[in-house]
C-alpha cells in the first residue's frame, strides 16, 4: 500500500483557495516585507543617552517640541510611553486639529501646520479657506488622517535627527550640575538620559509632579470620549466618528486609565449588542481633555482669554470657543469678533523651576481658560515655542525664562511659525 501524499502546504492552500474563491468575490490581502534590523546594542537591557533637550511625551504638543529642537540644533530624545506620535489626533482618534485660523486669517501655522497640511494632502483631502469667515467656528476644522498623520509625525521626528523612545517613561528625575539626571524604564529597557533641558509634555504635567512643583486640578473633571463607528465604514479623514463620553475619566496614572478605558469599552460593547450593529471602528483608548495643569510663573485667566490680552511674553496665538464639556453636553462660548487670545512663556514655565518647560493642555490657566487652550493647534503652538526656547537655553547654559524673548521670536518665525507682533499692541 502507498504511503498518503503529504498535506498541501499553507502557500498552495491559500493560493488554491483564491483560485476556488474568486468567482464568489472573495479574496485574500496581499502581504509585503519590510526588515527591521535593530542595531546589536538594542538588545542591551541597559541604555544611556547625554542630550541636549529631553522630550517627555510624544503627543500633540510633544512631537512638534521634538522636531523643533531637533531642526534647531539640539541633540534631542523623545521618549513617548505608548506606540506611536500625535496623541489626542492620533490615539484618541480626535482627527479635526483646529483651530489654525480666525477671523478670516491663519493665526497658527509653524510644523504642526506642516505636518497637518501635508497629510491631507497625501490623502486627497480638503483643507478649509481661511479667509473665509466661518458661520460655526467647526467649520473651518481640518479633517485630517490619523493614521498618516502619526507615520508623517515619526518620519519627521527621523529626518529632524530627534531619537525616539517608545514604551517607555520616566521613574526618577535628578537635578543635576548641568541640568537633569533621568532614569526612565520600559519592559527589557532601563535608561538613564542626562539632559540640560526637559520639556514635559505629558498631558497632566507629570514630570512636574515628579518633581515636587505644584499642580492645580479641580475635583470635576470634563468627560473624555472614547470615539467608535458603528453600522457604517469610518473614513479617516472625511468624517468624525461616534462619541461616547467617559464621565469621571481620570488620566491621574495607569489605574485611573484602566478605569477609563475599560469603562468605555464596556459600554460600546452594550451599545453594539443592543442596537445589533457591525462595530466599523475603535480608538485604542479613551481621549481625556482635563487633568492636572501646572502653577506657573504666570496664570492665563478666562479674561485674558476671552479679551485676548497680548501678554508682554506672548509667545503663540490660541483661537477656540470657551469649550467646557459637562454631563449635559457642551455649550461653546465663542470669542467675540477680532479676538484672538495670546500664549505667554511664562505660563509654561512652573513656578519657581528652572530648566524644564511645559507645552500642552498642562499649561498654567484657569479651567475655562484652559478648555480653549486645550485644543491641538494651540498645544501645537505651544509645543513649537517650548522647543525653540529649551533649545536656546541648551545653547546657552541658560534657563528658558531667560532667553531672549527677540531670539525666540525670530527662530519660531525662521521654522515657519506666527507670532504675536507684541510691539504694535
Amino acid at each position: 500500500m502507498k504511503p498518503p501524499k503529504p498535506d498541501t502546504n499553507r502557500r498552495d492552500f491559500l493560493q488554491k483557495s483564491v483560485f476556488g474563491t474568486a468567482a464568489a468575490g472573495l479574496t485574500i490581502a496581499s502581504t509585503s516585507h519590510a526588515s527591521a534590523q535593530a542595531p546589536a546594542e538594542a538588545l542591551e537591557p541597559e541604555v544611556t543617552n547625554d542630550v541636549d533637550v529631553l522630550v517627555v511625551g510624544g503627543g500633540t504638543a510633544g512631537h512638534v517640541a521634538a522636531i523643533q529642537a531637533a531642526r534647531a540644533g539640539a541633540k534631542t530624545l523623545l521618549v513617548e510611553r505608548g506606540a506611536q506620535l500625535g496623541g489626542t489626533t492620533t490615539t484618541g482618534g480626535v482627527a479635526f486639529p483646529g483651530l489654525f485660523d480666525a477671523w478670516g486669517k491663519q493665526v497658527i501655522a509653524g510644523i504642526g501646520w506642516e505636518i497637518v497640511k501635508e497629510s491631507v494632502e497625501m490623502d486627497g483631502g480638503t483643507i478649509p479657506d481661511f479667509s473665509k469667515v466661518p458661520q460655526r467656528h467647526w467649520h473651518n476644522q481640518v479633517f485630517t488622517n490619523q493614521f498618516l498623520y502619526a507615520l508623517l509625525a515619526e518620519e519627521k521626528c527621523t529626518e529632524a535627527g530627534v531619537e525616539i523612545a517608545y514604551y517607555e517613561f520616566p521613574e526618577k528625575v535628578t537635578e543635576s550640575d548641568t541640568g537633569w539626571t533621568v532614569d526612565c524604564i520600559g519592559f527589557g529597557t532601563r535608561r538613564r538620559v542626562t539632559c540640560k533641558q526637559i520639556i514635559d509634555c505629558t498631558g497632566g504635567a507629570e514630570v512636574v509632579g515628579m518633581l515636587g512643583f505644584p499642580r492645580l486640578r479641580e475635583e470635576e473633571r470634563q468627560p473624555g470620549s472614547y470615539l467608535f463607528m458603528m453600522g457604517e465604514e469610518h473614513e479617516p479623514g472625511r468624517n468624525q466618528i461616534h462619541r461616547l463620553y467617559v464621565h469621571g475619566a481620570d488620566s491621574t496614572n495607569s489605574r485611573t486609565v484602566t478605569v477609563a478605558n475599560m469603562t468605555g469599552r464596556k459600554s460600546i460593547l452594550e451599545k453594539v449588542r443592543k442596537e445589533g450593529k457591525r462595530l466599523m471602528h475603535l480608538q485604542p483608548e479613551t481621549g481625556f481633555r482635563e487633568s492636572y495643569r501646572i502653577e506657573g510663573e504666570t496664570m492665563v485667566t478666562v479674561n485674558d482669554y476671552r479679551t485676548g490680552r497680548v501678554f508682554d511674553d506672548a509667545i503663540s496665538y490660541a483661537f477656540y470657543p470657551v469649550d467646557l464639556h459637562t454631563k449635559t453636553g457642551v455649550k461653546p462660548k465663542p470669542l467675540d469678533p477680532g479676538t484672538v487670545p495670546t500664549i505667554p512663556l511664562s505660563a509654561l514655565i512652573p513656578k519657581g523651576s528652572k530648566n524644564i518647560i511645559v507645552a500642552g493642555r498642562c499649561i498654567s490657566s484657569d479651567r475655562l481658560a484652559n478648555s480653549g487652550l486645550r485644543v491641538q493647534a494651540p498645544c501645537m503652538g505651544m509645543g513649537q515655542a517650548a522647543g525653540v526656547a529649551a533649545t536656546l537655553a541648551a545653547k546657552a547654559g541658560t534657563t528658558p525664562l531667560d532667553v531672549s524673548l527677540k531670539e525666540i521670536h525670530a527662530l519660531l518665525k525662521e521654522h515657519g511659525q506666527i507670532v504675536p507682533d507684541i510691539a504694535t499692541a
